[in-house]
């Protein structure tokens, strides 16, 4: 082969390999800024349990598999119910009213529920079957009294902030997997949350229990957890 030729057709095809070079590093070793994954365990309490002032039916039966779901995530954290008492979220609080109806509260259309997870009470207290070895910062939420919050992000009108996402992005968090009580309120707008703000997010539906005041309420968060982008997966999917 000619040299000129010889020399053309080696650069034509070494030309690709030198580009991609360029792009992907001088090493070409696969990157390794990829994020960490966080398992967000919401509200495992005494009053959302089979007995509590809140019951979630089957609610004490997802404690094993959250345990042993923990290992396989880089960071986890809880949440927690933490209300004053006389909560306006409360129908003890609304003489005349009932645990179930719905009123508007400050603008936000709030389920008055019975007293629950009130402070410093047996039933706010995190179930003592959870393993919490792994469970780094507990996040407290509902602590203003005018406001209800079902999200560990944010409270129900988006104003009050837990912290959670500040703290879950200082931990270089970018995929979460929220599990808990209960699907069709607190684990799913947890996980609304989290897919608005930016998060890759996972419902772990089979490690979540709903409280169904109408029958269809898991299977309608489910949908609509599916409409925001939110993977919604059983544990052996994982």
């Amino acid at each position: 082969m000619a040299d000129p030729i010889r020399r053309w057709w080696l650069t034509a095809a070494l030309l690709p390999v030198v580009l991609l070079q360029a792009a992907c590093g001088d090493s070409m070793e696969p990157s390794t800024d990829a994020g960490k994954s966080a398992l967000i365990i919401v509200d495992m309490q005494y009053d959302f349990s089979p007995g509590g002032s809140l019951p979630t039916a089957g609610g004490d039966e997802i404690v094993p598999l959250i345990n042993s779901l923990q290992d396989r995530f880089d960071l986890v954290v809880a949440t927690q119910d933490w209300h004053p008492q006389g909560h306006d979220s409360f129908a003890s609080s609304h003489p005349g009213r009932k645990s179930g109806e719905v009123i508007d509260l400050d603008g936000q259309q709030q389920v008055l529920w019975p007293d629950h997870a009130v402070q410093e009470t047996h039933g706010a207290e995190l179930v003592a079957e959870l393993d919490r070895q792994r469970i780094v910062r507990v996040f407290q939420k509902g602590t203003n009294p005018a406001v209800d919050s079902y999200s560990g992000f944010y409270d129900n009108g988006q104003r009050g902030d837990t912290g959670l996402n500040d703290y879950l992005r200082s931990e270089g968090i970018t995929e979460v997997y929220v599990v808990g009580l209960a699907l069709d309120y607190c684990v799913k707008y947890t996980a609304l949350d989290a897919a608005r703000v930016g998060y890759s997010t996972t419902v772990i539906v089979d490690a979540s229990r709903a409280v169904n005041l109408k029958p269809k309420d898991g299977d309608e968060a489910v949908t609509q957890l599916r409409a925001a982008g939110v993977r919604v997966l059983r544990s052996a999917q994982l």
